[in-house]
């Protein structure tokens, strides 16, 4: 483990806002980036609009690639007071951002199962129209419940209804240098990451094992393996082989941890935790272009967590 400040021009290039499982990820134009311990807000300014990051799920769907990809960029928050969704040939769907008194029970995502906030019969009719099968919208319970993080990488860290890890974090410079060797390139939105950061060189963050973004410090705890998600058109939902058919051939196990035990997998973007995980509030903002310094890393990605 090699210990760095390193002072250099990466920055945050854009923040992204991922909720539910794959449930949305919308682009924070406002520019600011609000981490708590178990909540991402961005607030504007002029739109007095809140993101809450991976606090909603879709109980009772099975998360297939399409419902994965149908609803990118759709769910737009509005207000102080609500949400709206918005999705192609359906009224506007409006939910409070006030604690729902009803109670789902049986939720679960990979690992974790227990009870949520139900966001009501307006609600599950709407997303059960739209995707054409039972569905549910609950909200996370962080009054009554927990959900851990593999503590095989980050013991004692929470998260909600995200996949595994609150935030992931991949460089514009690794983008790149895969949309080089593709037929056609992909976008950002393909991989899902909350925090893009520009100003360093190709998969620099597979190395970084602490980084500091303004105030704040997060810690790089696991190589982000990747599903078929990035094969998925965000915007029409069409499957195909790419980018991880490139992938496989650059950044599998195999070619980045020859020694180590090979599992088929490819990695693209560096999974994170925020490490003061301090208690649940408002004035912690990450700016899109703040700095961003490496204060730690491992000196080869074959000693990075994955």
């Amino acid at each position: 483990m090699l210990d760095m400040m390193v002072f250099v021009t990466r920055q945050v290039e854009e923040i992204w806002v991922v909720d539910g499982s794959a449930f949305n990820f919308s682009q924070i134009t406002n520019r600011r980036y609000l981490p708590t311990s178990l909540q991402l807000c961005c607030c504007s300014n002029n739109t007095s609009a809140f993101f809450y990051h991976s606090q909603w799920f879709m109980n009772h769907v099975v998360a297939s690639s399409f419902f994965q990809a149908i609803f990118s960029a759709s769910m737009i928050q509005c207000s102080l007071s609500f949400t709206e969704i918005k999705a192609p040939g359906m009224s506007v769907l409006k939910i409070s951002l006030m604690k729902p008194s009803e109670v789902a029970e049986g939720v679960s995502v990979w690992e974790w199962s227990g009870s949520a906030l139900d966001e009501g019969a307006e609600a599950a009719k709407w997303f059960s129209d739209y995707l054409g099968k039972p569905s549910q919208l609950v909200r996370f319970n962080a009054a009554s419940e927990t959900r851990l993080i593999d503590p095989n990488y980050a013991p004692g860290h929470k998260t909600m209804f995200s996949d595994l890890f609150p935030f992931m974090l991949i460089s514009q410079g690794s983008l790149d240098a895969l949309n080089q060797l593709l037929r056609e390139p992909v976008p950002i939105n393909r991989f899902r990451p909350n925090i893009l950061v520009e100003g360093c060189e190709p998969f620099s963050e597979d190395l970084w094992t602490e980084i500091r973004i303004s105030r704040f410090t997060f810690e790089g705890v696991k190589l982000c393996s990747r599903c078929k998600v990035p094969t998925i058109n965000q915007d029409t939902g069409i499957g195909g082989t790419e980018p991880n058919e490139t992938l496989m051939k650059i950044r599998s196990d195999k070619v980045l941890r020859p020694d180590k035990k090979q599992q088929g997998k490819i990695y693209f973007g560096q999974n994170l935790v925020w490490k003061e995980n301090p208690s649940e509030g408002h004035g912690k903002i990450v700016n899109v272009g703040d700095p961003v310094f490496v204060l730690k890393k491992v000196s080869s990605v074959a000693e990075a967590a994955a």
